[in-house]
């Protein structure tokens, strides 16, 4: 089930929401936590049970550690925790590419698994692992409700595709959030910009790279590589923040308050910028409880470059199991190694202009790695991008295609950067009768109007992926 279907908008939350707010404040976590199970299991209903042995794994995790604090046990139990964690994670997501690596390497004919990834797993997992590391270092306190805990890992606002919220961010709203008409009506809003975001944009500007990626490598142009790359590029991103806004939307509704996923990355002025403003939670999870860890910048610069190094091919990876993702990770992590001995004092020094383009280019190679599996056909791609083996620089149907998607293309652009919100919130600070009734009326009918867009496209539309429900 997903947040932009006929099933979630008119069954699901209708339903959910009349049991939630029905319910007296004790029974809130009960209909929460039935909820989301019901939410998982529809696609999912096997990995329901993985997901609760995650739950309760942690759990008696996190009890036994705050029981043995301070001696060996305790470490010991954190350990525990960390191997079921990355174990559970490991044989679901990786044991087919390991098997098949190693029958490449060795000729060996070891069977596949073939298991289906279970949705989400990426991020509760992370979620789950993150609360035990916590509980090791006093920085949360122990969950001793099993409900309230199951709660935290199972809500499904966030469940499938984050963002990642760690334990502590949320641990006194699990049992003391109150209704708030104001949330709920920022809530609502929420929701529907990201439900706009991802049905009305991303879901558009995939059909164009569908369009121009399937087609015969042999006939791709250089302006229809570009073309493609920057349609891949604005569909992944308001695809996946318009998911976050849903689900940050949905936790406001509910009384939580979940963390910001997406600041403008495409406005950025460096790689290590971008990574401020991309996937925040994910960038976040990594600093916290890997690079930090591991030394982060205070054991001198080479230690520094190689800490940059391991973190960034483990957030490759973290993406998918596939060669495809590891060089997406390294990539990047090239480019931030380079930026800390260079490239960032010159980046600083030029204007910001500068920036943004050399940080658009980097961000455009890379989603080649990222959207096309084949390592051959990525590099086949980024040749053709560069000028080499192509069918020349544009033909007609590449020109129909930009004449075709221009005006999705202009809006998707601007829709990137801070300038709407700008230019909202100048308008809230202009007082004057005329003004406030005009914003007034905008407040309500814009979103009344992308709602009812929304649900026309969806109504209509075959096409409604969502690209991180994969990873």
């Amino acid at each position: 089930m997903v947040f932009s279907s006929i099933t979630f908008l008119f069954r699901f939350i209708p339903i959910f929401m009349i049991l939630y707010f029905a319910a007296p404040r004790r029974m809130k976590n009960v209909i929460l936590f039935l909820g989301s199970l019901v939410f998982y299991a529809w696609g999912e209903p096997v990995y329901v049970l993985l997901m609760l042995f995650s739950t309760v794994s942690d759990y008696v995790h996190g009890r036994l550690i705050d029981r043995y604090r301070g001696k060996n046990a305790a470490r010991a139990l954190l350990i525990s925790s960390i191997i079921i964690n990355l174990g559970v994670l490991g044989f679901f997501k990786y044991s087919d590419f390991l098997i098949g690596a190693v029958n490449q390497l060795f000729g060996s004919s070891i069977p596949l698994l073939g298991l289906p990834l279970p949705i989400g797993i990426s991020f509760y997992t992370f979620q789950t692992m993150s609360y035990t590391i916590d509980c090791y270092r006093g920085e949360a306190k122990v969950q001793k409700n099993i409900l309230d805990f199951g709660v935290y890992v199972t809500m499904f606002p966030q469940l499938i595709a984050g963002p990642i919220v760690k334990y502590r961010d949320v641990e006194e709203q699990l049992y003391l959030r109150k209704p708030d008409i104001t949330a709920i009506s920022y809530g609502c809003c929420r929701f529907i910009t990201g439900l706009a975001k991802k049905v009305l944009l991303a879901n558009n500007l995939g059909l164009l790279w569908t369009e121009i990626s399937g087609g015969n490598p042999a006939n791709l142009t250089v302006l229809g590589a570009w073309l493609g790359v920057v349609a891949y590029a604005f569909q992944i991103y308001f695809d996946f923040s318009g998911y976050s806004d849903m689900a940050i939307g949905l936790g406001a509704i509910l009384g939580f308050h979940f963390p910001e996923n997406f600041n403008y990355p495409y406005v950025a002025r460096s790689v290590t910028d971008f990574w401020r403003r991309w996937h925040i939670s994910l960038s976040s999870w990594f600093r916290e409880y890997v690079y930090i860890p591991l030394g982060g910048n205070r054991r001198g610069l080479p230690r520094q470059m190689l800490n940059i190094l391991i973190v960034w091919m483990l957030t490759g990876i973290w993406h998918g199991a596939g060669w495809n993702f590891l060089l997406w990770g390294l990539w990047f992590a090239l480019w931030l190694i380079l930026e800390k001995l260079v490239l960032g004092r010159i980046c600083k020094a030029l204007p910001g202009m500068f920036g943004r383009v050399y940080t658009w280019l980097i961000v455009l190679v890379s989603w080649v790695f990222f959207a096309i599996e084949s390592g051959t056909g990525a590099l086949r791609y980024l040749s053709v991008m560069f000028g080499q083996g192509t069918a020349g620089l544009y033909d007609s149907p590449t020109l129909f295609l930009l004449l075709e998607y221009r005006v999705l293309l202009i809006f998707a652009a601007v829709a990137a950067t801070p300038l709407v919100h700008r230019l909202t919130q100048a308008l809230f600070q202009v007082t004057g009768s005329v003004t406030v009734a005009i914003r007034r009326v905008l407040e309500k009918l814009i979103p009344a109007l992308l709602l009812l867009a929304s649900v026309a496209y969806i109504v209509e539309a075959s096409y409604n992926p969502f690209l991180y429900f994969r990873f």
